[in-house]
């Protein structure tokens, strides 16, 4: 009998994954644990292993298809079935299926109620574009690309109760890990919408019955933002005129979701000093030879960054936080990622405990981590966990960033390249120093400038004053 598989939960926050690659076809034997498809997370790969022995069946999930775990994504059979895979072809078109479910759902309970559901979400006039493109079948996916953004980060249940009630989930602050909105969310932010008709009442002191017709006049302007989704159809004409549409690849999807999510989560805010890496750059050339014939590891500037950063976070816990509804959530372990640049995105490896290592057990850490990431061989646990972020840009010659963070952390630091540059040095003498610039972005629910500052300045300091002790 056919055993079907289904999409794992590759970690706590995760909800969903992409199938970016089958690495098993249908009619290929199987061994239990061997991996039978790649799938793409939050910025990383991951490979799903075969629960049982047998052959493969179907695949119900095409490559690209995001699936919502619980979900089935395959089928394998056993070794005496081997004959069934021939109806595997069609298969994959049913990866379609899965997302349609939760349209045909809002379209069964629209119908009867367009019109009384207009007037029920009275309070919020935002919540009635919902039933304008319910009524109608073919608007209702077009509504969904309003919240795309947000929607990957949130599970069919919690999507569907939004819908139930006429929310419009970019309207909504999440609670989640990373910003994901939850249930409770939900409902907490209906309770808050519906207990306050007093705030919309002076708006149209009208009897009660007008208001919510009046109210239902506004999905009139929404309904032209319908049309707007189509008039993303624009890459065909584009494409007439030379220019060429890159399909995104699970990667860049998930990076791009990524990033609007922090900086609509956050309100970024950015600093930057000038660190003279003079005696850095005089301890590296002195040990760089005797180091990598000792450990086998090269000695890179990260190692001394991150030394310096550690001591800065251990001082200034508040950077290494996170910020929740009930208040700033201070870390107690020091877990640095580490921006790691890929041919087609980027990944952010982890050091876990990266404060109870020494410098050398840093720069083995990294160029380990660094390796894996470049092999697309990383596991759930080298990108989960991160409390901190570094992004070496410098590595890549650049002279000033300004970095997203990495949700739901509190800052990340990048390091530009080192050039020697004219500087005032003691008795107001001119001298040429390798200067690095050093770029803080942080979230300002959590730091205000004076904090971030004082943090910055330390890691500063602590690089200017750095002597042999520091290698141990």
């Amino acid at each position: 009998m056919a055993q079907t598989v289904t999409m794992p939960q590759l970690g706590e926050s995760v909800t969903e994954g992409t199938i970016s690659k089958w690495l098993k076809q249908p009619g290929e034997r199987i061994e239990r644990y061997e991996p039978i498809a790649e799938v793409i997370t939050d910025k990383v790969n991951a490979e799903v292993p075969s629960p049982v022995d047998g052959v493969m069946g179907d695949l119900i999930a095409a490559e690209g298809a995001t699936v919502p775990v619980g979900e089935p994504i395959c089928t394998i059979r056993g070794v005496d079935e081997a004959s069934a895979p021939a109806a595997s072809a069609p298969a994959p078109a049913a990866a379609a299926p899965p997302p349609p479910p939760p349209a045909p759902a809002p379209a069964a309970a629209a119908p009867p109620p367009p019109p009384p559901v207009a007037p029920a979400p009275v309070p919020a006039p935002m919540a009635e574009p919902v039933p304008v493109a319910a009524a109608a079948p073919a608007p209702a996916p077009a509504a969904e690309p309003e919240g795309a953004g947000m929607s990957l980060h949130v599970s069919p249940a919690v999507r569907m109760l939004a819908r139930e009630h006429g929310v419009d989930l970019q309207q909504v602050p999440g609670s989640g890990l990373g910003g994901r909105i939850t249930k409770k969310d939900i409902l907490e932010w209906v309770q808050r919408r519906d207990g306050q008709p007093g705030a919309a009442a002076p708006a149209a002191p009208v009897p009660a019955g007008v208001p919510e017709a009046a109210l239902a006049a506004p999905p009139a302007p929404p309904a032209p933002a319908a049309p707007a989704a189509p008039a993303a159809a624009a890459p065909p004409p584009a494409a007439a005129t030379g220019d060429t549409l890159v399909p995104l690849s699970p990667m860049r999807k998930a990076i791009a979701e990524h990033m609007v999510r922090s900086v609509q989560t956050a309100p970024h805010a950015w600093v930057m000093v000038e660190c003279d890496m003079s005696p850095v750059v005089a301890l590296r050339e002195r040990h760089r030879a005797a180091f990598e014939q000792r450990t086998g590891v090269k000695l890179t500037y990260l190692p001394f960054v991150a030394q310096a950063v550690i001591g800065a976070l251990r001082k200034h816990p508040t950077l290494n936080a996170s910020f929740t509804p009930e208040g700033i959530l201070l870390k107690r372990d020091i877990n640095l990622g580490i921006a790691v640049a890929l041919e087609d995105g980027l990944v952010v490896p982890v050091v876990h405990g990266a404060d109870r290592l020494s410098l050398a057990g840093l720069a083995e850490a990294f160029q380990r981590l660094g390796d894996r990431a470049k092999a697309a061989q990383l596991r759930l646990e080298d990108i989960q966990g991160g409390t901190f972020t570094l992004n070496n840009a410098g590595a890549l010659g650049t002279l000033m960033t300004q970095p997203i963070i990495n949700q739901p952390q509190a800052a990340i630091l990048a390091t530009d390249a080192i050039v020697k540059r004219p500087v005032v040095v003691a008795g107001d003498a001119i001298a040429v120093r390798p200067m690095m610039n050093l770029c803080l972005s942080f979230d300002h629910r959590i730091n205000d400038g004076l904090q971030a500052t004082r943090f910055i300045s330390t890691v500063r300091d602590t690089l200017q004053a750095m002597d042999d002790r520091v290698l141990g």
